[in-house]
């Protein structure tokens, strides 16, 4: 039997919980998750059946490629792509049953020339995808194939910023315009549904937040739940002596005698090598410190004051409950959507 050098637990339980967490931010409110980049890392298909079975009936992807990988035949279910249709050939939009968000004028105008149903990006400030508002052209109002109008926050990290407001004033004055009743509008992700019940309109669409994390958004923090631990194995233990180097480079010198373990995890699992010298790792209520370079395939870590009787074959977390993503992106100095979405193949997904 082969058991995997690295570890993600995914905790299904908590992951539904942030689900109804945001679903319980407003009455009737649709709660959109957005499953792109292998729904951050986790797994897009299961994570996309899980959530159906919860009755989610709308989800967000950012290409066409990852809508169609996740076999949608059932026409109440709504899968958005972010990222337009470019130069994709329309009718896989179609056939697949997928909904493209239209972003730029020049897609406008040849989602029009169709029948296909669409979304509407409008930037509102955050200079990214979408139509300039300024620029939206007057028949777009009375489109009746538009099914969605969305928007995007530059700063819904930022509780108190100005800009959110700004940017909600702007969105709100024009989807007063539209003519047809039953759209469905949205401007929040995780961090905007969290700041204010006036961001929610009548569809959010949580990314990070529903998968464990909060960006330090202390509104957020206070509603979601932890999905995720990180875990690896330890392959070797051995001795260090005095005045010895460690790993690449020579970046670390044992100033005398120690013991290590190398665990089987490193940068192309998706641990950054910033972590070298300066990030830790745990077993049960102790932490160790890595020590050297962090390899492509390991790392080494400092055990010679363990507490416990460590022996290869032992998992080590990275994250965990008690030390979470959050704080394994503050060592990396990073947000917690790169942590997970940088994780990599060999990290073996569980769902427990």
């Amino acid at each position: 039997m082969i058991t995997n050098s690295c570890i993600l637990k995914i905790y299904k339980k908590n992951l539904l919980k942030n689900y109804h967490s945001f679903k319980n931010k407003k009455t009737n409110l649709i709660v959109a998750p957005t499953i792109k980049a292998n729904a951050y890392g986790l797994g897009d298909i299961k994570v996309f059946n899980l959530f159906k079975k919860e009755g989610c009936k709308y989800f967000f992807v950012a290409t066409l490629e990852e809508g169609i990988k996740l076999k949608n035949k059932n026409k109440k279910i709504f899968i958005y792509v972010l990222n337009g249709i470019q130069n994709y050939n329309l009718k896989l939009f179609k056939d697949n049953n997928i909904i493209p968000i239209i972003n730029t004028r020049n897609e406008l105008k040849k989602i029009t020339e169709t029948n296909l149903k669409f979304g509407l990006h409008i930037d509102t400030g955050i200079n990214r995808l979408g139509i300039d508002y300024r620029e939206l052209p007057k028949s777009i109002f009375n489109n009746q194939k538009i099914d969605l109008v969305m928007s995007h926050f530059a700063s819904a990290d930022k509780i108190n910023s100005k800009y959110n407001d700004k940017q909600n004033e702007i969105f709100s004055n024009i989807i007063k315009k539209f003519s047809k009743k039953k759209l469905i509008y949205s401007l929040s992700n995780s961090n905007g549904a969290a700041i204010s019940k006036k961001y929610l309109y009548n569809m959010i669409r949580p990314g990070i937040g529903i998968y464990g994390g909060n960006n330090k958004n202390i509104l957020l923090k206070k509603i979601i739940y932890p999905v995720v631990c990180l875990k690896a194995k330890i392959i070797q233990i051995k001795t260090i002596r005095k005045n010895e180097f460690i790993g690449y480079n020579q970046t670390y010198k044992t100033n005398n005698r120690i013991k290590v373990a190398i665990i089987g995890i490193g940068y192309a699992d998706g641990i950054p090598r910033k972590l070298s010298n300066n990030g830790y790792v745990y077993y049960k209520k102790s932490k160790f410190k890595i020590i050297g370079r962090i390899s492509m395939d390991s790392l080494t870590i400092n055990i010679s004051n363990s507490k416990h009787i460590l022996k290869v074959g032992n998992y080590v977390n990275l994250i965990n409950f008690s030390h979470g993503i959050e704080d394994f992106a503050d060592q990396c100095d990073t947000i917690s959507n790169e942590v997970i979405t940088s994780l990599g193949e060999r990290v073996k997904r569980i769902y427990v």
